[in-house]
């Protein structure tokens, strides 16, 4: 059974957790205040998400679209203490268009050998060949990145800032897939949401040793917390608005059919370091996208509001672009 978990805060400002339908209908979940509260009692009980839903039992009535127009919808996870979630990623997961694969296998073909490909689409043919092995038995090693932990994660609404020093803010539409490790270190996949894995493409672009700076970076989790399995075809829309007109717009596409690699390999290669097992530790990580409005010179400024929406999940993600001031003096360090 599939189920829609939304985090929200009432009018009076207790939170709550609300299991919502395909139709956009919301209900209170009882007895539960937070989504990780959720999931850790589910673990514990040994049931799935939908069957800890059903023991816990269901209230009123929630008006989503209210709670998301007066900014009151949060991002469908986090954790108490926030330095206890890990927000990580990998990248060059997503085959893209046939017409990209063709030209990206064509151009391999002119360096004149795998010796002189770059480093980067050397690891991207190296998922194409083995990023799809076997159930049960370890694939291709993927690109992997750090983003920061639950201080870097913002809910929809929210502001994504980009820091003075930065060189661009552009979105990437992607899917995430969110994680609870039980008290046993096994990690458990509590589902997917949509998610806006904002970087800096200027500062990677010029050197891709940059590539951990320019992740250094907030990023947005959609409305929705998605339990079950993500479709292995999912269609959607990334655009960007500046005041009242859309100055780009692309669909995307995501879901295995479209990848390199299976979650189960990505999450392999995520989760096989004793570091990211922790019991009681929540991970958020995005799987990539093959689409960016980078790639198509787009520059992004302050007030730009991004927005992604993309089936099964029912509800956008937008989120507005803000920058800080530039650093007055080089980050200082106190001596003792």
């Amino acid at each position: 059974m599939t189920l829609r978990l939304i985090q929200f805060v009432d009018a009076h400002g207790t939170r709550g957790v609300a299991a919502a339908e395909d139709d956009g209908s919301a209900k209170i979940i009882l007895g539960v205040t937070t989504t990780y509260e959720l999931a850790r009692a589910a673990i514990a009980a040994k049931r799935s998400i939908a069957d800890q839903v059903a023991q816990q039992g269901l209230g009123e009535g929630v008006d989503i679209a209210l709670a998301l127009s007066e900014g009151r919808v949060l991002a469908p996870i986090d954790h108490p203490d926030p330095a206890h979630l890990h927000l990580t990623g990998t990248g060059l997961t997503h085959l893209g268009s046939a017409e990209g694969r063709d030209k990206m296998h064509a151009k391999a073909k002119e360096a004149g050998g795998e010796e002189n490909l770059t480093d980067s689409m050397r690891m991207f043919l190296m998922g194409v060949k083995g990023g799809k092995p076997a159930s049960g038995t370890a694939g291709a090693q993927p690109e992997w990145f750090y983003k920061g932990n639950g201080y870097a994660l913002v809910g929809p609404g929210a502001e994504l800032v980009s820091p003075g020093f930065a060189e661009d803010g552009g979105e990437e539409p992607e899917m995430a897939g969110i994680y609870v490790i039980g008290e046993d270190a096994q990690p458990y996949r509590i589902g997917f949401a949509l998610a806006n894995e904002f970087s800096d493409h200027v500062t990677e672009k010029q050197n891709y040793l940059w590539l951990a700076h320019s992740k250094l970076r907030p990023a947005s989790l959609g409305v929705e917390l998605l339990t079950g399995e993500l479709p292995s075809h999912v269609e959607g829309t990334s655009k960007i608005v500046r005041g009242n007109e859309v100055i780009w717009e692309k669909p995307f596409i995501s879901g295995e059919d479209n990848m390199s690699h299976t979650f189960e390999n990505l999450e392999h290669h995520h989760f096989k370091y004793e570091l990211f097992r922790v019991p009681g530790d929540v991970h958020v990580h995005c799987f990539g996208t093959a689409t960016a409005s980078f790639a198509d010179g787009v520059k992004t400024q302050a007030g730009d509001v991004f927005e992604i929406d993309a089936r099964p999940f029912v509800h956008p993600l937008r989120n507005p672009l803000k920058t800080t001031e530039p650093l007055a003096h080089i980050a200082k360090v106190v001596r003792l």
